[in-house]
């Protein structure tokens, strides 16, 4: 199949993401200018940056996967914050402790739409264990980190990473501490085309992809790992298999907790690809989706999007492996902010991704 859709070559029946691994504080300031009382379009994936989108005060936020399994993490997501606490929710969810995720569960069902109630019912493990983990990706996460635990650096100095340093010292205990063989060669072999697309994404989505998927990915870690480490979210995630008080993602921060509750009503779920979403949107959060498909599709996605688009709306995407940016064929009708690009990709602390792009429609 090859001019097929991801949705015809992949499973897309079970959750992929428990957890949303694009940065949200890099989306937000992307997206801020168009934001305040518009119309937003967001890839769903389990939910993170749609919420964190609602920091922007729109007056609703889109949210569109082709995977309904997606679209339940969203849901279930938007229940827990309508019924819980800001402490109740990370319990639920799974940064926290909690023992009662299932007679939690049991209130918030009440609130999901009958298809979410439906698979939720069906996954009495996710929701135990808490559903920012119940992802193939995170499984994925958790056998990298017992790795990495047990065979290369001690729980004592992934700690030890991860607390706070100035500049110098993150250096100094990088290259001197951190930076062994052992580690280099972790990461050779678990983010290699073969184990990332069978353990932790999906072969298919590699389709388009060159024959070197590592050498990026290990460089972009290992400078992270040199920034400041101990409010890093991702990485915090990615070295101890969860989040920390001192490192949420943008949605569960507690700063935002309220105004995320109080717009939560503002968020419509759609099932579909994203140019299909109905209506006219100002900022467009659209994951990677582009480099799932072949130039062809890409081109048609593209202008299908910009059909849907107000004049100076602004479409904001990252490249994890394959580079696709603005087509050529939509280049008299779209302003790439490359500059404000490059320097909003250079904060990001979500380490995976090559390059983010924010293109803005031209007025007409």
């Amino acid at each position: 199949m090859p001019n097929s859709g991801i949705e015809q070559r992949a499973d897309l029946t079970f959750i992929r993401y428990g957890s949303v691994w694009e940065d949200a504080d890099v989306l937000c300031r992307a997206l801020a200018p168009v934001a305040k009382g518009k119309r937003l379009l967001s890839i769903a994936s389990a939910g993170d940056n749609a919420l964190a989108l609602l920091t922007l005060d729109p007056r609703e936020v889109t949210a569109v996967d082709l995977n309904p399994a997606q679209l339940a993490c969203l849901d279930l997501r938007l229940a827990a914050f309508q019924a819980l606490d800001h402490a109740g929710v990370l319990g639920f969810l799974g940064v926290r402790p909690e023992p009662r995720r299932q007679k939690l569960y049991e209130i918030l069902r009440l609130r999901l739409q009958p298809a979410t109630r439906s698979f939720w019912d069906a996954q009495p493990e996710a929701l135990a264990t808490g559903v920012i983990h119940a992802g193939k990706l995170e499984r994925f996460l958790w056998r990298y980190q017992w790795l990495l635990s047990r065979l290369v650096h001690s729980p004592a100095a992934i700690e030890e990473l991860l607390s706070e340093k100035d500049k110098a010292e993150r250096r100094r205990y990088f290259s001197q501490v951190w930076d062994s063989w052992r580690w280099r060669l972790l990461n050779r072999i678990v983010f290699s085309k073969a184990v990332l697309g069978s353990q932790g994404r999906d072969p298919e989505f590699f389709r388009h992809t060159a024959t070197d998927v590592t050498s990026g990915p290990r460089r972009r870690l290992d400078a992270v790992m040199q920034r400041p480490t101990h409010r890093n979210p991702y990485l915090t995630y990615h070295l101890t298999g969860n989040f920390s008080a001192a490192a949420l993602p943008t949605f569960l921060r507690p700063e935002h907790f309220k105004a995320i509750r109080s717009r939560s009503q503002r968020v419509t779920l759609c099932l579909g690809k994203a140019e299909e979403a109905p209506g006219k949107f100002h900022g467009f959060n659209l994951s990677n989706i582009f480099e799932y498909m072949g130039p062809a599709q890409h081109q048609a996605s593209y202008l299908g999007l910009l059909a849907k688009a107000r004049p100076g709306a602004r479409l904001a995407y990252w490249n994890l492996h394959v580079e696709r940016r603005c087509p050529p064929s939509a280049s008299a009708r779209v302003r790439p902010l490359g500059k404000l690009a490059a320097s909003l990709h250079a904060q990001d602390q979500s380490w995976p991704y090559g390059s983010f792009n924010l293109d803005e429609v031209r007025p007409a």
